[in-house]
């Protein structure tokens, strides 16, 4: 069951990323804080809603939302750095650009780099668990999956419309054929590892 709060005398942030895993793109994070007391049954962690059930659940959340941002971090950034880092930065981007000024964090995980000064807890699968941290989750993957629809009108020949970035078969095959574009993220393996 997810729960809204925290600590409920605190003015708490969600935040969640989309897109470490993939060879491609820029990873999105999103901060979200929720009004006191906010319920929604319908709220869960992206990963375990549909596409369609994604995008309704966004146009609730910008509405409902006391505050809510987004940002990302480019795959060239990505590189000069590394994924948990740019994947960090993302999310503090993210709190930066929030109209309000939240007084707890709720991270996604089990780690993060503090570029501010607000105290936070990280949270193993807090999308599950927190309304923020879902509604952060379901705000960086549908941004994000805007995002590479976009670039697949650049690249079409490496299906990022359907498969978003992440290492499927095809998108190595078409690694493989047509090598990489400037949006793959050099510092990943681009290859496809032989079974052993």
């Amino acid at each position: 069951m997810l729960l809204s709060q925290y600590t409920p005398d605190l003015i708490e942030c969600g935040c969640d990323e989309a897109g470490r895993g993939c060879l491609a793109g820029a990873v999105f994070a999103a901060a979200v804080v929720l009004p006191k007391d906010y319920h929604n049954e319908e709220l869960n962690d992206s990963k375990q809603l549909t596409e369609h059930q994604r995008y309704l659940l966004r146009e609730t959340i910008e509405h409902d939302a006391v505050a809510w941002a987004v940002a990302s971090v480019s795959a060239k950034e990505i590189d000069e750095t590394n994924i948990l880092r740019a994947s960090m930065h993302a999310m503090n981007l993210a709190i930066g650009q929030l109209s309000v000024v939240p007084e707890l964090l709720l991270i996604d995980g089990n780690r993060f780099y503090n570029e501010g000064l607000i105290p936070y807890y990280t949270i193993v699968k807090g999308d599950g668990k927190y309304l923020s941290i879902a509604a952060a989750s379901i705000l960086a993957k549908t941004y994000r999956d805007d995002y590479m629809k976009e670039l697949h009108q650049q690249y079409p020949q490496y299906g990022w419309e359907s498969n978003k970035g992440y290492p499927t078969a095809a998108h190595y095959a078409a690694l493989a054929q047509y090598g990489p574009t400037p949006f793959h993220r050099m510092t990943f393996k681009l290859t496809k590892q032989p079974a052993k």
